[in-house]
């Protein structure tokens, strides 16, 4: 049986990955490093001066010892390379190391001292290069790297997604943040037992469409409000928590951490621009989403809306800033709604229509339906 509660899916703890080069001493890590030292406001949350921004195809050792887009590295053969001190819960952090590395029993284990350094821009970013170069020409001991790695809505994640929504205002973008952490930690835990968010979960009222494995298009949150018109003891609150629900679940699957993305899908099948469309959950939605998960939207599709009821549906959403507007697509065409949104038109075709697409491939919601 699923947890009752519903948590976060992002900390500010991370977890570590320690690379140990033994068994290739002269190997290249395999990975284009960022330089996160050029005193931009934006660096302000990365606990060290590099980050892993892309991986090289082939047998690499960064492929091999299991590193992602968007680690950080923090210490060179145990001499700390970082920002600011640790501060986090020791406790809380997981060891993610492969064939053992980083774990004591096996012997690879390379303490850091934690050290951090005080230094003038990009001379911490260049030393922790020249460290890396030193110890790989002397071949012995073995060049050991220590990263660590943070999910999506950690503040060296999260960070510049607010800066950004705030045009880099960074007083501004910092209100933002913090008032999006009061906010989560007074939101989540979201108690899963009550019935209007078990009733929303069991119509798949709000539910996913994860179906591309290429990560060119992100997963989609779907929402049928055809359901939620007909359905009784379903209240704003309980909708708004579902859609928080899926919302968090989906940028954490984000294959950068840095850059989480969602879609949204607005189902208006078999209803009219005048019963159908409720403009204020919309607005409720939207006064969630928009200063919690700013810079997450890939696009938000309605469907299906006519080209006359469009202009309407524009009008009723001008509470929408126009940043986000940009991304929205009301549409009756099948095919762009596919096109925008990287499915296969021929199976949502074959399906049904959408709806029983959804139904095909949604699977996360009915895991947090307790029975």
């Amino acid at each position: 049986m699923p947890s009752p509660m519903f948590v976060s899916t992002s900390s500010e703890n991370p977890q570590r990955l320690t690379i140990d080069f033994k068994d290739d001493p002269q190997g290249s890590l395999g990975a284009q490093l960022i330089n996160c030292d050029k005193g931009e406001p934006y660096e302000m949350f990365s606990p060290g001066f590099a980050q892993i921004g892309r991986l090289l195809e082939g047998d690499t050792v960064a492929q091999k010892a299991g590193v992602q887009v968007g680690d950080i590295i923090v210490a060179v053969n145990g001499s700390g390379f970082r920002r600011f001190a640790p501060d986090y819960d020791e406790s809380k952090v997981t060891n993610i190391s492969k064939n053992g590395n980083g774990s004591k029993e096996n012997g690879n284990s390379c303490a850091n001292d934690n050290a951090v350094m005080h230094m003038g821009q990009g001379e911490a970013y260049s030393a922790l290069l020249t460290k890396i170069k030193t110890v790989k020409s002397g071949g012995d001991p073995p060049l050991v790297l220590s990263l660590e790695r943070y999910t999506w809505d950690a503040r060296v994640n999260s960070w510049p997604r607010f800066l950004e929504a705030r045009e880099g205002d960074v007083p501004a973008a910092m209100k933002l943040l913090q008032d999006h952490e009061a906010w989560k930690s007074k939101i989540l835990p979201i108690d899963l037992t009550r019935d209007g968010i078990q009733e929303v979960l069991r119509l798949k009222a709000v539910a996913e469409i994860d179906v591309d494995k290429t990560g060119e298009h992100p997963p989609t949150v779907y929402v049928n409000f055809a359901k939620l018109l007909v359905a009784d003891g379903i209240s704003s609150d309980d909708v708004i928590k579902c859609f928080i629900i899926f919302t968090e679940m989906l940028l954490a699957r984000s294959k950068d951490p840095r850059f989480p993305k969602t879609n949204q899908f607005i189902d208006l099948t078999g209803l009219s621009m005048s019963s159908g469309f409720r403009v204020e959950l919309m607005r409720r939605i939207y006064e969630v989403f928009e200063p919690n998960y700013p810079e997450t939207l890939g696009k938000m599709v309605m469907f299906p809306v006519s080209t006359m009821l469009s202009t309407t549906a524009k009008t009723l959403l001008s509470f929408v800033n126009e940043k986000t507007q940009k991304k929205f697509i009301l549409s009756s065409s099948l095919k762009e709604v596919c096109d925008e949104l990287g499915w296969d038109q021929t199976e949502v075709e074959q399906c049904g229509g959408v709806t029983e697409f959804m139904h095909k491939h949604e699977s996360a919601g009915a895991a947090l339906i307790l029975e």
